[in-house]
């Protein structure tokens, strides 16, 4: 049994494949009062592949404003949280921050478990350097986004993007198009799941790849650093 758990514990979920979850975190989302879900139907069927019965209450970007007050004042009561997103470590690309930011300005302990994390695996993967990277996560979608790509033409760490399936093309075209077609990158889709698939080429050799060839799933883009003499 988990001993003294903080207010709030932040527990990585896997991505893909059940195996990946800790046995840590199965020990913390037994012992805590409340696991709070980005969703609660994707938590529930973990949950019950685990055989965890515990309480579960929604937590998510549409809510996260009105249920930080809230949340404090279980917790001035004793009342111990955790908190997990549908894949991945809580915060990244996900809800989170806010909640984690209003629970350490009130006093409260806070912790963050190891745990699965799609950019990391798609970063190692990638064959690029990873002594020195970036994690932009999503671009804008519209306003700001060829802003934000022209910025990062000058930039020479890996950088690691997530996209959606969607718009994966557009944005290969739209990095080739700043970036040059030949700057190298790769694409890692699925990761730890049955068909998992990393792609590896020039911004263009990707693109054209993923023309012909279907497109589904999570997945992760990496783009080497411009090149400096």
């Amino acid at each position: 049994m988990t001993e003294a758990l903080p207010h709030l514990t932040l527990v990585p979920t896997p991505i893909g494949n059940l195996k990946d979850i800790t046995l840590r975190a199965i020990e913390v989302l037994q012992a805590v009062d409340v696991i709070l879900a980005e969703d609660t139907r994707t938590t529930g069927k973990l949950l019950k592949h685990l055989e965890i019965k515990n309480s579960l209450q929604s937590y998510h970007m549409h809510n996260e404003h009105r249920a930080v007050e809230k949340l404090l004042d279980r917790m001035k009561e004793g009342v111990k949280f955790a908190l997990v997103s549908d894949a991945g470590t809580p915060a990244i690309s996900d809800p989170g921050f806010l909640l984690v930011r209003e629970v350490i300005e009130a006093g409260y302990d806070v912790q963050s478990l190891p745990g699965p994390t799609a950019f990391v695996p798609a970063l190692v993967n990638s064959g690029l350097p990873v002594d020195r990277f970036v994690f932009e996560g999503f671009l804008p979608h519209k306003k700001g986004r060829k802003t934000r790509i022209d910025l990062l033409a000058e930039e020479t760490r890996t950088m690691v993007f997530y996209e959606s399936m969607h718009r994966l093309i557009k944005t290969l075209g739209q990095l080739a198009e700043v970036f040059g077609p030949d700057r190298k990158a790769s694409v890692s889709r699925e990761i730890t799941k049955l068909h998992e698939e990393t792609v590896r080429g020039t911004l263009q050799e990707i693109a054209e790849y993923y023309e012909t060839n279907p497109l589904k799933g999570e997945l992760v883009l990496v783009v080497a650093g411009k090149q400096t003499k």
